[in-house]
């Protein structure tokens, strides 16, 4: 075994960053993109009240799930938002909402295109589903990398990061949904003459709206996973407060704004869940 040769890996890859790096001007214009959508979130939600931002997602929440069996929800975000306002901790929390916020918004724009094309070919399922494979099965870790290489430190790269390890499950969860469209209902299109475009936006997207909406739900929760990771490349956020409290072995401040994650995280899922609910669900 020791006379067989090494395969050069890490000289490809270092080789591969390199003629890639040669293309500043291309990822200077995605960081001031991706930089203007995280600026423009964030001016929201500094320009909002504290108070009243936690009115408009209580209100938020009433209107999507319409039951009072669900008034218990309600009051856990109104508890659990004062909590992150008291502990100081609502800037890095709005910071956090838009590192996710971005990364799951750009994981959509991407994501459902790739998953309608992987349903409509089964040649492009063939070769992307490896790709979704390897970008699941990656250690996340290995994702800051190149993302400090191309965008530098800060938001952007995380966002980036975030982007990459989240994307998968809708990809999958799209192309699931349309292919389990029932083919009756396509022949029945096909039948009045709808047009490719039609039947997708008017029988297999709504049809695949429930499949979909749990990759968008899965997506949104792995984004939230990588904060405190995207902490350590500068991305600021409640995974800052985690990552700055793990290096001086603060136990109580790691763990308040812990706290405050699991705060978020559930709120998103609960919120996010209740889209995808149909009005009878919610009867």
């Amino acid at each position: 075994m020791n006379n067989i040769p090494q395969l050069p890996v890490a000289q490809w890859i270092d080789s591969l960053v390199k003629w890639l790096s040669g293309f500043e001007g291309f990822f200077n214009a995605i960081t001031n993109f991706i930089g203007g959508i995280v600026d423009g979130f964030q001016w929201v939600f500094d320009i909002i009240p504290i108070w009243l931002a936690i009115v408009l997602i209580a209100g938020l929440t009433y209107y999507l799930l319409r039951d009072r069996k669900h008034w218990s929800m309600i009051a856990f975000e109104v508890v659990g938002l004062l909590y992150i306002w008291n502990q100081g901790y609502w800037r890095d929390m709005t910071q956090t909402l838009t590192l996710v916020l971005t990364s799951s918004l750009i994981a959509l724009i991407i994501g459902i295109p790739i998953g309608i094309w992987m349903a409509k070919s089964n040649t492009v399922q063939l070769i992307a589903k490896p790709i979704l494979d390897f970008m699941q099965t990656m250690p996340a870790f290995v994702y800051l990398i190149p993302a400090v290489a191309f965008f530098g430190i800060g938001m952007v790269p995380g966002v980036i990061a975030s982007v990459i390890f989240a994307m998968p499950p809708t990809v999958r969860m799209t192309n699931l949904g349309i292919r389990q469209v029932p083919n009756e209902l396509i022949e029945a299109a096909d039948s009045y003459g709808s047009t490719s475009w039609q039947k997708l936006i008017k029988v297999q997207l709504p049809l695949a709206k429930s499949t979909l909406m749990a990759g968008v739900n899965q997506s949104m929760m792995l984004s939230l996973s990588m904060v405190v990771i995207a902490s350590m490349i500068g991305a600021m956020g409640l995974g800052n407060k985690v990552y700055f409290a793990v290096g001086r072995n603060d136990a109580g401040s790691g763990f308040a704004a812990g706290l405050a994650i699991v705060i978020l995280a559930i709120i998103l899922d609960r919120v996010t869940q209740a889209i995808n609910k149909t009005p009878s669900d919610k009867s």
